[in-house]
């Protein structure tokens, strides 16, 4: 398996002999304003792509977990191809046809696309009102004969719905969203340095990989507080951290 971060959530993974793109924001430095009621005006995305998108735009599929603007945005609507298979949670199939998008897959439980099996899993994007008002997200588990499983946790914190899926589906990877994304008012609503440690906690055994830093105006634990933060508590071996554009191998 191979895993780049392109930028932010946005990832490619090479799996099971297949390519996928996954929670495509192609967007260039700077189209999108900021993120409201965060505490900062700095337009989004705060930083460029690590290369041409063209690298990204032809993938064997694409993975939707939900459809807010840094994981699905106008650029990755208007440049992926129409026809490419899009896995999504069943909320979102009917905005992205309306985009023109001819075989979207609302993923309920498990779907088979060859030889890899897909399953979704639940989260919590916040808690209390924020967290009903951002709206359903999901994440997705990934299997396929001598891969390793990928859990995929997509726009949460820590949950009784990551509990369950660690607990029933034994990921040996999982991708995280990191960043402690947050309003001015309000939790954070997605995850910082305390639900990666009692992640890190629940699965020891698992390989950790944070994203989702460093690249929108409300996520404001950036790359550096968080290896700081994870230093301190003598964890940082089993989280990685990669850059925009780093690949990794498992």
């Amino acid at each position: 398996m191979k895993l780049q971060l392109i930028r932010h959530a946005s990832l490619w993974l090479e799996y099971g002999g297949l390519t996928f793109l996954i929670d495509p924001m192609l967007g260039e430095q700077g189209a999108y304003p900021p993120i409201i009621n965060s505490g900062n005006e700095r337009r989004n995305p705060l930083v460029g792509l690590p290369g041409p998108v063209e690298e990204w735009l032809r993938p064997d599929a694409v993975v939707v977990t939900h459809l807010h603007n840094d994981h699905w945005d106008p650029a990755a609507a208007s440049l992926l191809p129409k026809d490419v298979p899009l896995f999504c949670q069943k909320q979102d199939r009917e905005t992205l046809e309306s985009q023109g998008f001819t075989a979207a897959v609302p993923v309920e439980q498990e779907v088979e696309f060859q030889g890899v099996r897909i399953m979704r899993t639940g989260g919590r994007h916040g808690t209390g009102i924020i967290g009903r008002k951002m709206g359903p997200v999901s994440g997705f588990v990934f299997r396929a004969p001598g891969e390793p499983v990928l859990y995929i946790a997509g726009d949460t914190i820590w949950c009784d719905e990551v509990r369950e899926a660690l607990d029933w589906l034994r990921p040996e990877v999982a991708v995280v969203n990191a960043g402690e994304a947050r309003f001015a008012a309000g939790c954070p609503i997605t995850m910082g340095g305390r639900d990666i440690a009692t992640l890190r906690g629940h699965a020891p055994g698992m390989q950790v990989v944070a994203v989702h830093m460093d690249a929108i105006n409300h996520c404001l634990l950036t790359r550096d507080k968080l290896r700081e933060g994870l230093e301190k508590k003598g964890g940082s071996g089993s989280v990685l951290i990669p850059a925009d554009g780093e690949q990794l191998y498992f």
